[in-house]
Protein backbone atom coordinates (compact mmCIF):
# COMPACT_ATOMS: atom_id res chain seq x y z
CA UNK A 1 0.00 0.00 0.00
CA UNK A 2 1.08 3.49 -0.42
CA UNK A 3 0.01 6.72 0.65
CA UNK A 4 -1.26 7.69 -3.02
CA UNK A 5 -4.65 9.27 -2.79
CA UNK A 6 -7.68 6.68 -4.33
CA UNK A 7 -9.16 8.50 -7.23
CA UNK A 8 -12.68 9.65 -8.18
CA UNK A 9 -14.61 7.63 -10.65
CA UNK A 10 -15.80 10.48 -12.80
CA UNK A 11 -19.01 10.86 -13.60
CA UNK A 12 -21.07 10.18 -15.38
CA UNK A 13 -18.63 7.68 -16.63
CA UNK A 14 -17.62 6.83 -20.35
CA UNK A 15 -15.32 3.67 -19.91
CA UNK A 16 -13.92 2.07 -23.27
CA UNK A 17 -12.81 -1.62 -22.34
CA UNK A 18 -9.65 -2.68 -24.51
CA UNK A 19 -9.46 -5.44 -26.68
CA UNK A 20 -6.29 -5.30 -29.41
CA UNK A 21 -7.75 -7.99 -31.37
CA UNK A 22 -10.14 -5.53 -32.93
CA UNK A 23 -8.20 -2.77 -33.87
CA UNK A 24 -7.22 -4.03 -36.87
CA UNK A 25 -3.71 -2.98 -38.17
CA UNK A 26 -4.09 0.27 -35.96
CA UNK A 27 -2.26 0.19 -32.51
CA UNK A 28 -4.57 0.06 -29.85
CA UNK A 29 -2.09 3.02 -27.81
CA UNK A 30 -3.51 5.73 -31.22
CA UNK A 31 -7.11 4.69 -30.61
CA UNK A 32 -7.20 5.17 -26.98
CA UNK A 33 -5.68 8.52 -27.54
CA UNK A 34 -8.31 9.51 -29.45
CA UNK A 35 -10.92 8.13 -27.86
CA UNK A 36 -10.38 10.01 -24.77
CA UNK A 37 -9.91 13.38 -27.05
CA UNK A 38 -13.43 12.17 -27.76
CA UNK A 39 -14.88 11.68 -24.17
CA UNK A 40 -13.70 8.68 -22.62
CA UNK A 41 -12.91 8.87 -19.43
CA UNK A 42 -12.07 5.72 -18.22
CA UNK A 43 -9.95 3.05 -19.89
CA UNK A 44 -10.11 -0.66 -18.98
CA UNK A 45 -7.34 -2.66 -19.86
CA UNK A 46 -8.90 -6.18 -20.63
CA UNK A 47 -6.51 -8.54 -22.44
CA UNK A 48 -6.46 -11.41 -20.46
CA UNK A 49 -3.81 -13.66 -22.71
CA UNK A 50 -1.41 -11.20 -22.21
CA UNK A 51 1.50 -12.34 -20.24
CA UNK A 52 2.10 -10.62 -17.00
CA UNK A 53 5.47 -8.42 -18.77
CA UNK A 54 3.38 -7.66 -22.29
CA UNK A 55 0.66 -6.36 -19.94
CA UNK A 56 2.93 -4.26 -17.35
CA UNK A 57 4.40 -2.90 -21.00
CA UNK A 58 0.40 -2.30 -22.20
CA UNK A 59 -0.79 -0.44 -19.44
CA UNK A 60 2.40 1.40 -18.73
CA UNK A 61 1.57 2.97 -21.93
CA UNK A 62 -1.96 3.51 -21.74
CA UNK A 63 -1.27 4.98 -18.47
CA UNK A 64 0.66 7.36 -19.82
CA UNK A 65 -0.96 8.33 -23.16
CA UNK A 66 -4.30 9.16 -21.12
CA UNK A 67 -2.21 11.18 -18.18
CA UNK A 68 -4.75 12.82 -16.47
CA UNK A 69 -7.55 12.86 -19.10
CA UNK A 70 -8.97 9.63 -18.01
CA UNK A 71 -8.18 6.91 -15.52
CA UNK A 72 -6.79 3.24 -16.13
CA UNK A 73 -7.96 0.00 -14.66
CA UNK A 74 -7.09 -3.20 -15.14
CA UNK A 75 -9.22 -6.20 -15.57
CA UNK A 76 -8.64 -9.03 -12.91
CA UNK A 77 -4.96 -7.71 -12.84
CA UNK A 78 -4.32 -6.91 -9.18
CA UNK A 79 -0.30 -6.74 -9.51
CA UNK A 80 -0.07 -5.73 -12.74
CA UNK A 81 -2.73 -2.62 -11.95
CA UNK A 82 -0.32 -1.80 -8.87
CA UNK A 83 2.98 -2.22 -10.72
CA UNK A 84 1.86 0.04 -13.65
CA UNK A 85 0.48 2.76 -11.08
CA UNK A 86 -2.79 2.14 -12.91
CA UNK A 87 -5.82 3.89 -11.05
CA UNK A 88 -8.08 0.85 -10.55
CA UNK A 89 -8.83 -2.64 -10.50
CA UNK A 90 -11.70 -4.28 -12.46
CA UNK A 91 -12.71 -7.42 -10.80
CA UNK A 92 -15.02 -10.10 -12.73
CA UNK A 93 -17.06 -12.47 -10.53
CA UNK A 94 -14.55 -15.28 -9.82
CA UNK A 95 -11.98 -12.96 -9.36
CA UNK A 96 -10.56 -12.14 -5.60
CA UNK A 97 -12.59 -11.25 -3.33
CA UNK A 98 -13.34 -7.68 -3.12
CA UNK A 99 -12.22 -7.01 0.49
CA UNK A 100 -9.47 -8.54 -0.16
CA UNK A 101 -8.21 -6.28 -3.05
CA UNK A 102 -9.17 -3.35 -1.25
CA UNK A 103 -7.16 -4.51 1.94
CA UNK A 104 -3.80 -4.53 -0.46
CA UNK A 105 -4.32 -1.94 -2.81
CA UNK A 106 -6.52 0.84 -0.74
CA UNK A 107 -4.97 3.48 -3.35
CA UNK A 108 -6.71 1.81 -6.43
CA UNK A 109 -10.45 1.74 -7.53
CA UNK A 110 -12.08 -1.34 -7.24
CA UNK A 111 -14.28 -2.57 -9.46
CA UNK A 112 -16.94 -5.31 -9.61
CA UNK A 113 -18.79 -6.98 -12.61
CA UNK A 114 -22.03 -8.61 -12.11
CA UNK A 115 -24.78 -9.80 -13.55
CA UNK A 116 -27.09 -10.24 -11.10
CA UNK A 117 -28.93 -8.40 -8.34
CA UNK A 118 -27.76 -10.86 -5.53
CA UNK A 119 -23.86 -10.65 -6.24
CA UNK A 120 -24.35 -6.69 -7.30
CA UNK A 121 -25.96 -5.84 -3.92
CA UNK A 122 -23.29 -8.45 -2.03
CA UNK A 123 -20.33 -6.63 -3.88
CA UNK A 124 -21.33 -3.05 -2.97
CA UNK A 125 -21.42 -3.51 0.88
CA UNK A 126 -17.93 -5.26 0.67
CA UNK A 127 -16.17 -2.46 -0.26
CA UNK A 128 -16.52 -2.10 -4.41
CA UNK A 129 -16.18 1.62 -5.42
CA UNK A 130 -18.20 0.75 -8.82
CA UNK A 131 -20.18 -2.52 -10.08
CA UNK A 132 -19.98 -3.06 -13.72
CA UNK A 133 -23.67 -4.53 -14.92
CA UNK A 134 -24.34 -6.50 -17.93
CA UNK A 135 -25.13 -7.54 -20.31
CA UNK A 136 -27.52 -4.52 -21.17
CA UNK A 137 -28.27 -5.76 -24.69
CA UNK A 138 -27.33 -8.99 -27.28
CA UNK A 139 -23.70 -8.70 -27.23
CA UNK A 140 -20.67 -9.77 -29.59
CA UNK A 141 -18.29 -10.68 -26.35
CA UNK A 142 -21.01 -12.50 -24.88
CA UNK A 143 -22.91 -14.47 -27.97
CA UNK A 144 -25.72 -16.39 -26.93
CA UNK A 145 -26.17 -15.26 -23.55
CA UNK A 146 -29.47 -13.70 -23.12
CA UNK A 147 -29.40 -10.16 -21.95
CA UNK A 148 -30.66 -8.98 -18.50
CA UNK A 149 -31.35 -5.33 -20.01
CA UNK A 150 -31.83 -2.28 -18.45
CA UNK A 151 -33.94 -3.82 -15.44
CA UNK A 152 -31.29 -5.36 -13.71
CA UNK A 153 -30.00 -1.80 -13.56
CA UNK A 154 -33.30 -0.69 -11.74
CA UNK A 155 -33.37 -3.01 -9.49
CA UNK A 156 -29.86 -2.48 -8.05
CA UNK A 157 -29.99 1.08 -8.14
CA UNK A 158 -32.65 0.80 -5.78
CA UNK A 159 -30.53 -1.17 -3.44
CA UNK A 160 -26.99 0.30 -3.42
CA UNK A 161 -25.44 3.73 -3.14
CA UNK A 162 -22.08 2.91 -5.21
CA UNK A 163 -22.03 4.08 -9.17
CA UNK A 164 -23.35 1.11 -11.68
CA UNK A 165 -21.68 1.17 -14.88
CA UNK A 166 -23.55 -0.56 -17.75
CA UNK A 167 -22.28 -2.91 -20.26
CA UNK A 168 -23.00 -5.21 -23.05
CA UNK A 169 -24.15 -4.06 -26.50
CA UNK A 170 -24.13 -0.22 -25.44
CA UNK A 171 -24.46 1.62 -28.32
CA UNK A 172 -24.82 5.68 -29.02
CA UNK A 173 -28.47 5.04 -30.05
CA UNK A 174 -29.30 2.87 -26.64
CA UNK A 175 -27.17 4.25 -24.12
CA UNK A 176 -29.92 7.11 -22.58
CA UNK A 177 -32.00 3.64 -21.74
CA UNK A 178 -29.23 2.80 -19.55
CA UNK A 179 -28.86 6.35 -17.63
CA UNK A 180 -32.22 6.45 -17.67
CA UNK A 181 -32.92 2.81 -16.16
CA UNK A 182 -29.91 4.29 -13.12
CA UNK A 183 -26.75 4.07 -14.05
CA UNK A 184 -23.87 6.09 -13.67
CA UNK A 185 -22.32 5.65 -17.02
CA UNK A 186 -21.41 2.98 -19.92
CA UNK A 187 -18.85 0.94 -21.02
CA UNK A 188 -18.36 -0.34 -24.40
CA UNK A 189 -16.05 -2.37 -26.52
CA UNK A 190 -16.77 -2.42 -30.39
CA UNK A 191 -18.82 1.01 -30.15
CA UNK A 192 -15.75 2.75 -30.59
CA UNK A 193 -12.74 -0.04 -31.24
CA UNK A 194 -14.89 -0.68 -34.27
CA UNK A 195 -14.93 2.65 -35.69
CA UNK A 196 -13.57 3.86 -38.54
CA UNK A 197 -13.26 7.47 -36.64
CA UNK A 198 -12.61 6.43 -32.61
CA UNK A 199 -12.68 9.59 -31.85
CA UNK A 200 -16.29 10.88 -33.35
CA UNK A 201 -17.70 7.69 -32.22
CA UNK A 202 -16.56 8.43 -28.30
CA UNK A 203 -17.93 11.72 -28.84
CA UNK A 204 -21.20 10.88 -30.33
CA UNK A 205 -21.43 8.01 -27.29
CA UNK A 206 -20.20 10.49 -24.48
CA UNK A 207 -23.07 13.43 -26.19
CA UNK A 208 -25.76 10.76 -25.99
CA UNK A 209 -24.73 9.58 -22.02
CA UNK A 210 -24.50 13.68 -21.06
CA UNK A 211 -27.68 14.04 -22.58
CA UNK A 212 -29.53 11.42 -21.02
CA UNK A 213 -27.66 12.64 -17.24
CA UNK A 214 -29.93 15.39 -16.11
CA UNK A 215 -32.31 12.66 -15.76
CA UNK A 216 -30.50 10.27 -13.65
CA UNK A 217 -31.42 9.17 -9.93
CA UNK A 218 -29.87 12.17 -7.55
CA UNK A 219 -28.23 9.68 -5.43
CA UNK A 220 -25.85 8.98 -8.33
CA UNK A 221 -24.78 12.05 -9.04
CA UNK A 222 -22.63 12.22 -6.35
Amino acid sequence: MTDRPRPELPLPCIMLVTDRRRCGERRLDEIVGAAVEGGVNVVQVREKDLPSGELFDLVSRLVSVVGTRALVMVNERLDVALAARADGVQLPGDALPTEAARALASELLVGRSVHDVAPGAAAATRGADLLLVGTMFPSQSHPGIPPAGPSLLRKLAGMVSVPLVGIGGITTANAAQVIGAGASGVAVISEILGALDPREAAARLASAVHGAWPTAPLHKRH
